[in-house]
């Protein structure tokens, strides 16, 4: 039997007592009522900036700036995360997966700990040109998530590709620079000019992106070996996201930002399990990697036609399964439960949703052994299983596919 390393029980066990105490102290609330008046009214004081950059807008820009945030998007990482990995370059996908899962988890936890708005609309002129922008119109604004994001990814990407090209020259070092520096500007030019966010928002992403990049790049490395050669790995992580789900912060009102969270929680922990277990055999450091005499162009595009239906079919079986298991199992253990969207029959009234929300009153309201509500969310661990069952597909399923149809 594999003993626990100390640091797993401490930093769970740390997780924890932080979700009970926060809740007995108020700690949510305590924080918003420091930080809103004032981001607030920075925002409402920005906004002649906002309206000044917005004179310029034309066609091109809104379709240029539309198409870029698009690139930056969740459900762009969605589908360029499991290229990475079938690609061969393993270890960047793992680790650039994990840090969106990271950044994904803090920027949303401050978005609804401020509850800051987003500039107001009108006078400024918000541009929601797909369906996810649509939905991110309906987070909180500080701080944003793109440029978050943006700082945090690129950056890694470039430290990446410095390193794995063995490349000192301080002149390319910072050409790359320099181009990192490009985008992100054009990112957060374009969150400006699309209305989506106030220049207090942009700081405020530069700031916490910066700071999560040079934590993480600290730290990588030793993430990177527990995750492939760590003892009690699955357990560990499995625990870690569960206890995720409830350190999060309850907004002033419903938001999205939480179902990003359980949807990345849910896919590093299938990115996780799914890599520990098939490390040797799929992700190992000497994998091919494309554009090589072992992984050639025409392999690497029938890897794709393959493994893209395969993970959107796991992505329907395992939402199927969750919505006929995970209720009737809640029923089974005498747990009440309801459902906004994926279970019709589990669904309720507008006014007794309104009603269960006025009592959340913080972290620990979601435990539900504490909880003061009546019932509990089950599209919560509906989204959780089919992300992560979608994840693992992308690390173990499809892989074997590969395998086996010698691609």
């Amino acid at each position: 039997m594999e003993s626990i390393p100390r640091w797993e029980v401490l930093s769970l066990f740390g997780i924890g007592t932080w979700v009970i105490l926060s809740s007995m102290f108020n700690v949510t609330q305590k924080i918003r009522s420091l930080t809103q008046p004032w981001v607030s009214s920075y925002v409402l004081s920005t906004t002649p900036i906002t309206l000044k950059i917005q004179k310029y807008h034309n066609k091109y820009l809104d379709a240029f700036f539309s198409a870029l945030s698009c690139v930056v998007s969740v459900p762009f990482y969605t589908a360029f995360l499991p290229l990475l990995f079938w690609s061969g370059h393993c270890k960047l996908a793992r680790q650039m997966t994990l840090l969106m899962a990271l950044c994904d988890y803090i920027g949303n936890c401050i978005k609804d700990v401020v509850c800051a708005p987003r500039p107001s609309a009108p006078p400024v002129r918000r541009i929601t040109a797909t369906e996810d922008e649509k939905e991110n119109a309906l987070e909180y604004g500080l701080p944003s998530s793109h440029t978050l994001n943006t700082v945090c990814l690129s950056g890694f990407l470039l430290q990446y590709i410095l390193a794995y090209t063995q490349n000192d020259d301080a002149i390319s070092g910072l050409a790359g620079l320099a181009i990192v520096c490009l985008f992100v500007f054009f990112i957060t030019a374009g969150r400006i000019y699309l209305g989506m966010h106030s220049l207090i928002d942009i700081i405020a992403g530069l700031a916490f992106g910066l700071a999560i990049l040079a934590s993480w790049l600290s730290v990588h490395n030793y993430i990177d070996d527990f995750v492939v050669s760590g003892q009690n790995v699955a357990s560990f992580w499995a625990v870690l996201c569960f206890l995720l789900l409830f350190a999060y912060p309850t907004p002033q009102l419903p938001t999205p930002s939480f179902e990003f969270h359980t949807a990345f929680n849910g896919v590093a922990l299938g990115i996780v399990i799914g890599v520990h277990q098939t490390y040797h055999q799929f992700h190992h450091e000497s994998v091919p990697r494309v554009f090589t005499p072992q992984l050639t162009l025409p392999a690497f595009l029938g890897r794709l036609i393959v493994g893209y239906p395969t993970i959107l079919l796991v992505r329907f079986c395992s939402k199927a399964l969750a919505k006929w298991m995970l209720p009737m199992l809640a029923n089974a253990l005498g747990i009440p439960v309801r459902s906004s969207s994926y279970v019709p029959s589990l669904s309720i009234s507008a006014s007794a949703k309104k009603s269960d929300e006025i009592k959340q009153a913080g972290y620990i309201q979601k435990l539900f052994f504490f909880s003061r509500q009546d019932s509990f969310e089950v599209d919560t661990g509906i989204r959780l299983f089919q992300y992560a069952s979608l994840a693992w597909s992308v690390v173990d399923l499809v892989p074997s596919l590969f395998f086996h149809l010698s691609l």
